[in-house]
């Protein structure tokens, strides 16, 4: 090998691992280091010299690279499993469809200038129309590729096997098209290196749409959570109507019968029947009590929720603990907060049916400034963790709504989680 194949392989890799490690990073919403960097060069190039020692070639190394570049996502940058193996699948197959559609042009070129100065010159030029070429396509793949919380892409999952299609194809192609060096081929089959050149291309169009509909499909389903998130809100809202409409009935007519109970207990006060009188009284306050909430909280719409989430807690027999106020001007609306306390009873209820260990669910509350704290724990089972879905995502938006914040917090088998909103933005409910 001479000193310009070692330099020309060892500029390609170094390259090559630029843009894979920025690719994986911005991908996955972390900070790329000249370290992770230095540690993939290192292994690609101990890779290298190995398949070159043992003349090894083909897809077996593109497997190699892909589990190289899987593993620096996994362990160095510390990325998901799924994530790691789309994103080193994707990069791969980037950068093979770079170098196949600059092959194709190579073969049209390369013929006439075998044996010239100028061959190694276009041989550096075509590295460097296809990085350009693959770096436009990571951008591209970035900017398709719907973001969601904390950075992470959506359902990316859905992609595993539309990148293992097109990898499997693009190998295909450079496996039977490009086995042998490009300055070879005769001059007679350009109209094949044409049509492969065309083939590169629909095949980067085939992708891109994919990416198109990728993001269609996690639009839908981001629209159907909000969707669900909306249909929970009417019904909770359907409740707390229904639930107040049946206490105003009730308070109205205990009113109605106020001054006829009055009127009774004079009677029996004067004429000193005094044991019948408290009797009375005893039934008087326990028709009242039934008309009060078993919870103040300073929020009518969050007391009634709380006695029916509550109760039916208490049917479970999961133990009740509530400690909190809610200050009455807090600038929170009264819908978000039932979109709060609903989900986290919810959630805290189904989390204790499953445990068979003694069950309790404890709500507390706390004034920081312009902040309040709201605070759910309740105890559940140790395996699995908690995954966030509908109700947790509910809870964040409110949250995020109000200059908020959302943490959740499993130890064993106790959870706990914490909304912090912003009690002084009134303009928000205006």
């Amino acid at each position: 090998m001479d000193y310009f194949s070692i330099c020309f392989g060892i500029m390609y890799l170094a390259v090559q691992s630029v843009m894979h490690i920025a690719f994986v990073c911005r991908l996955t919403g972390k900070k790329e280091r000249v370290w992770h960097f230095l540690v993939y060069f290192s292994l690609l190039f101990i890779m290298e010299c190995l398949f070159h020692e043992f003349e090894l070639n083909g897809s077996f190394c593109i497997g190699v690279w892909i589990f190289i570049l899987y593993g620096v996502s996994r362990l160095v940058i510390k990325n998901r499993r799924s994530v790691s193996g789309i994103a080193a699948i994707f990069a791969i197959y980037i950068s093979l469809l770079s170098t196949g559609a600059v092959n194709s042009v190579q073969q049209l070129i390369f013929p006439k200038l075998v044996g010239t100065l100028l061959l190694y010159f276009l041989l550096i030029a075509s590295v460097a129309v296809s990085s350009v070429i693959c770096a436009g396509c990571y951008a591209a793949v970035l900017k398709f590729l719907p973001v969601g919380e904390g950075g992470r892409v959506s359902y990316i999952e859905l992609l595993l096997f539309p990148g293992i299609f097109f990898l499997a194809a693009e190998l295909y192609i450079q496996r039977t098209a490009y086995s042998q060096a490009s300055f070879l081929v005769s001059p007679a089959e350009y109209g094949e290196h044409l049509a492969l050149l065309s083939l590169q291309v629909l095949g980067l169009l085939a992708f891109f749409c994919t990416l198109y509909a990728y993001r269609k499909v996690c639009y839908s389903f981001q629209a159907q959570v909000k969707l669900d998130s909306l249909t929970q809100a009417v019904k909770m809202q359907k409740k707390y109507i229904s639930e107040a409409l049946t206490r105003h009935e009730r308070t109205k007519a205990f009113r109605h019968d106020v001054k006829n109970h009055l009127t009774v207990l004079s009677g029996l006060l004067n004429s000193g029947q005094t044991q019948k009188a408290k009797d009375y009284l005893s039934k008087m306050e326990t028709v009242s009590a039934v008309l009060s909430f078993p919870y103040q909280t300073g929020n009518p719409a969050v007391d009634i929720l709380l006695a029916e989430k509550l109760g039916m807690a208490e049917d479970y027999g999961i133990a009740v603990d509530v400690s909190f106020f809610l200050p009455k001007s807090c600038g929170i609306d009264d819908f978000d907060l039932c979109v709060i306390f609903a989900n986290a009873l919810d959630n805290a209820i189904l989390a204790c049916q499953l445990t068979q260990e003694e069950k309790y669910i404890r709500l507390s509350g706390e004034r920081q400034g312009d902040f309040y704290m709201l605070g759910f724990e309740n105890n559940c089972l140790a395996e699995p963790e908690i995954q966030e879905g509908t109700g947790l995502s509910n809870i964040r938006a409110v949250a995020e709504k109000y200059h908020g914040a959302m943490v959740t917090e499993k130890r064993g088998e106790h959870f706990s989680l914490n909304v912090l909103l912003d009690i002084s933005c009134c303009s928000i409910c205006d």
